[in-house]
Parts: structure tokens; sequence; C-alpha cells
């Protein structure tokens, strides 16, 4: 059994750390304990108990006294870790507007999102298309100095990560783990440039793997942060759903980007767009939402490389092609146009699919 905290933080943080307490239930002990969480810490179980909104496995657990966050604390000091509570100046203001903030944040990084912050989410399968349009908006936001908030998952959420860094931009990750994790593992060297140019964050105790609770109480702090959401690439039941629908629930604009009709990947974006969400082709339309314009024609998502010009319009709408089927319609030979694929591969253009033709990236 440890001790008592008697310091609001470490309060917190040993009230974080037990299981089936959470913000919710700090906010009832609150009430029925006349704001001094020191008392309701020194409680017995029966007691506690008897608030309402407190159940039985909480006030035993509350009881029991048997989280360290002596040892918590000094671990997340000694990893770097800032720990923020809405008293900090650092606390994200519209967190505070949650019907369940998060208790606190453990925080790593250089600075917290203010008001500028967009969220980009979608699938973890995306398909490369949407990867290459999450990086491309990603960067031209960044650019407009908007934050990029999503939940360094793989597939959108990394790409989106990726295009804010591209343009030095700023960009947070919510995590929905311990934030001592790192899933995937693969994301390890783009945690560390996040850090430098934006945060990450997580209300989960250190240790703390990810599971399918975790998760949507994630995507609540995403929803809270943001001023729009970005939809790209989901299915009907993908977690991007539940982060839409926290975001619609508070009041947030919701912008999703349509796809093919026939693709999985695109049955979330079609159903939001069906129930109000506003369908979105460009960057400049995302602006639009925002209230912002940059008073030019809608931006090209994708850049084409001028020296591929002859190529790429074979490939538009999806359109895939083997050397064969590009030549003829290039009005050129067979190993000249398997010369412009291979050079339109290498230089990230086009992509390989498993039937071996190509298509854009």
């Amino acid at each position: 059994m440890f001790p008592i905290p008697t310091e609001a933080l470490a309060q917190r943080v040993y009230l974080n750390g037990i299981k089936h307490v959470g913000p919710v239930t700090v906010r009832r002990l609150l009430e029925a304990f006349g704001g001094d969480l020191s008392t309701a810490l020194g409680a017995p179980a029966d007691q506690l108990a008897k608030v309402t909104g407190v159940s039985r496995p909480a006030a035993e657990a509350i009881a029991a006294r048997a989280f360290n966050w002596v040892e918590e604390m000094r671990r997340a000091q000694e990893l770097g870790f800032r720990l923020l509570t809405a008293d900090d100046s650092a606390w994200p203001e519209p967190l505070t507007h949650l019907w369940d903030p998060p208790l606190l944040l453990y925080a790593q990084g250089t600075s917290t999102p203010d008001d500028r912050s967009v969220g980009i989410i979608g699938s973890r399968h995306c398909t490369t298309y949407g990867a290459s349009l999450a990086r491309s908006i990603s960067r031209d936001l960044a650019r407009e100095g908007w934050w990029i908030i999503s939940g360094l998952a793989r597939g959108i959420d990394i790409a989106a990560h990726e295009g804010a860094l591209d343009v030095e931009g700023r960009t947070a990750a919510v995590l929905g783990h311990g934030l001592d994790l790192t899933f995937p593992p693969e994301a390890i060297k783009l945690r560390h440039r996040m850090a430098e140019r934006g945060g990450l964050f997580s209300e989960f105790p250190l240790g703390r793997p990810a599971d399918r609770q975790s998760f949507p109480q994630r995507n609540r702090i995403v929803a809270g942060l943001v001023r729009t959401l970005i939809v790209i690439e989901t299915d009907i039941d993908g977690g991007s759903m539940i982060t839409a629908r926290f975001a619609g629930d508070l009041g947030k604009t919701i912008c999703a980007f349509p796809g093919r009709v026939d693709s999985p990947a695109s049955r979330g974006c079609h159903a939001l767009i069906r129930d109000g969400a506003t369908l979105v082709s460009s960057v400049d339309d995302i602006l639009t939402e925002l209230g912002e314009s940059r008073g030019s024609p809608a931006l090209k998502l994708i850049s084409d490389p001028p020296e591929f010009a002859r190529w790429l319009p074979h490939f538009a709408g999806g359109t895939a092609h083997d050397a064969e089927s590009l030549g003829l319609l290039a009005n050129c030979t067979v190993a000249e146009a398997a010369v412009a694929l291979t050079l339109m591969e290498i230089r990230s253009v086009l992509t390989r699919r498993p039937d071996g033709r190509h298509e854009r990236a």
C-alpha cells in the first residue's frame, strides 16, 4: 500500500493509474467530498462505494492504494515527459470543453497544439492513393500554419504526420497507449522528428498497452483538440468513424474525401457525406470550411513532375498500365514505356500493383 499523495498533480497521477477509475469517477469524488481529493483518497471503500457514480470495484481499487505514483512520476521525469493538468498554461484549452476531459496528459515535445488545429485521420489499411492524398493535404495545410493532429497509426495517420514534417510544419499525435511505448515500432524515427516539431500526448499511465478500450478514449481527445476533422479513407466500422462521431457531438466540422464506390476504404467517407459531412476535394475546400481562402484556384493535390507529363495523363482516375498498354496509348515502343514505368516507380510517382501493372502513387 502506497502513501496518499497530497499534491494535486500527484493525486491525479495516482487516480489516473488505478483500474476502474476515470475522469467521470474523479468528478463524482470531487462533488461528494467538497472538492477535497485528499479526503476522498483516505476514505474507506465502503464510504467511497456510496458515492453516486463510483462503482464498487473503483472504490476498492482507490482504497487499496496499490498504484506506485511515486515511481510513475519519477520515471516520467527520467524520460523527459511533462505531466500536464488543466491548471497548466500548456494544457490544450479545447479539451476543457469535453464532457470527460482527461485527468492529465503525459506530454513529449516542444509545444502544445493551439486553436489552429485540424485532424487528419483514416484507415490503417489505406490505399497508396489515400496515403499520398493525406500527405499532400497535410503538407499544404501545415504551410498555412495549421497544426496537423492524428494518432501515429499506420496508414493515413503516419502519412499526415510526415506531410507536415515535409514542410517543417507542426504536428502532434495522441497515442492510444502509454507515452513510453511506440506502436507501430517502425514509427520510432518519425516520433523523434515529431517531438522536435510538435508533440506527442497520452492520457494513459506509462506501460499501458493499447486495447479496444484505449483507442476510443484516444479518439475523443483527437476530436476535442481540432477545429475541423478531415477523414481520408475509412471503412464503415473503422476507428475513424468513432472519432467522427465524437467530433459531431462536439459540434466540430467534419470533412470527408469521396473515393471509389467499389472500394471498402471509401465506404466510411461516403457514409459520413451521406449523413452531413462536407464533401471536399481540395485543400481550398478545406480552407473555405475553416473560414480562410488564399484567393487562388483549387490546388492540384498531387504535383506532376514535368518530365513525366507525356505519360501521367494515361494514369488518371486510378487507371493501371503495363508497358504494353502504356506503349499503345503513348504511341511508343514497349521498351520505351517499360523504361518510363521504371523511372516513375523509382521517383515514387507510380506504384507497382500485385498484378505487375503500375498506378498512381
